[in-house]
């Protein structure tokens, strides 16, 4: 009896270890996987405090969940199940799904740099101002969802491509964290942006005169802090996009471009990891910029062509 009650406790230990390690495989490839998806991450979280602008501060907060929300939705039913089928029954078309998205980024970025040096569009179509203030915020949280479907189909992808010669169950939990902790984390940040006004105006009204200047710095600070968010998501957009389609061209054998990205990185090796890293990110940049801007050109030609007949 005592035997076979110590051989339980020996086999429940042993179930317990395998399920220790279980876990810091997942909470490890997790980490690797996370880890290459930062700069949609950062692109994410420039990109979506522009759909709570404009409204009441009562309504900021709530819309940024209701989009967080849909951010999950998009992740957990959609591209959690995809991307492990994926994986499972046709690995092989990662890599030009990968570059397709990179290139989809790569576009995005070159546009807005377009829109930049020839005027921004008008912040209001005209069908949107007829619209009453539950509708436009309906409309703009469906917008931001959407977006946010393509930027986390991006992210669910590089992580996939990090972790795909693990088992499918480490996939899975490792996907499941990632889609989880950059949720939380970009619409954590969303909801601090979005507030950081209304913070900055609560301490004007405080006694301190310290906490009266600080509060003062955050209102007058946040066009710029928008702005230069704006900025940072052109350039993560650009250095993931032309580092994946850098990537998917070494993964083909097409020689050239990672050749030179390889040269690159040696000729600066001196410096150090950083500034190899900085060096490589810039030529990814240029990369995209240039697929970007390629297909920039041939989408406005085709329009332009569609419109005229």
């Amino acid at each position: 009896m005592a035997s076979g009650l110590f051989a339980l406790l020996d086999d429940v230990a042993g179930i317990a270890k395998l399920a220790a390690a279980s876990v810091d495989d997942v909470v490890a490839s997790a980490h690797k996987a996370g880890a290459k998806a930062v700069g949609v991450v950062v692109d994410d979280t420039a990109v979506t405090p522009g759909y709570a602008m404009g409204f009441t501060p009562a309504r900021e907060l709530p819309i940024v969940f209701k989009i967080a929300v849909g951010s999950l939705r998009n992740k957990f039913l959609f591209l959690l199940p995809g991307a492990l089928a994926l994986s499972a029954f046709a690995p092989w078309a990662v890599t030009p799904i990968l570059m397709a998205g990179g290139s989809y980024l790569c576009f995005e970025a070159a546009e807005k740099i377009l829109e930049a040096f020839h005027g921004e569009a008008p912040s209001a179509e005209p069908d949107q101002l007829a619209l009453s203030s539950q509708e436009l915020e309906a409309a703009k949280v469906s917008g931001a969802i959407r977006t946010d479907l393509i930027l986390s189909a991006e992210i669910m992808a590089i992580s996939l491509a990090d972790v795909s010669d693990r088992p499918l169950l480490v996939q899975a939990g490792a996907l499941a964290v990632v889609a989880l902790m950059i949720t939380i984390g970009v619409y954590g940040v969303v909801g601090l942006i979005v507030k950081m006004d209304d913070i900055g105006l609560y301490l004007t009204k405080r006694r301190s005169r310290a906490v009266q200047a600080t509060g003062s710095f955050l209102v007058r600070g946040m066009p710029t802090v928008l702005s230069l968010l704006a900025q940072v998501g052109t350039a993560a957009m650009l250095w993931v996009g032309g580092g994946i389609l850098v990537h998917g061209l070494h993964e083909f054998n097409v020689h050239g471009v990672p050749e030179i990205s390889d040269a690159i990185g040696h000729a600066v090796a001196g410096g150090g990891p950083v500034a190899v890293w900085i060096a490589q990110a810039l030529f990814a940049a240029l990369v995209g910029l240039a697929v970007g801007g390629l297909i920039v050109l041939v989408h406005h030609r085709l329009t332009h062509r569609r419109e005229g007949h």
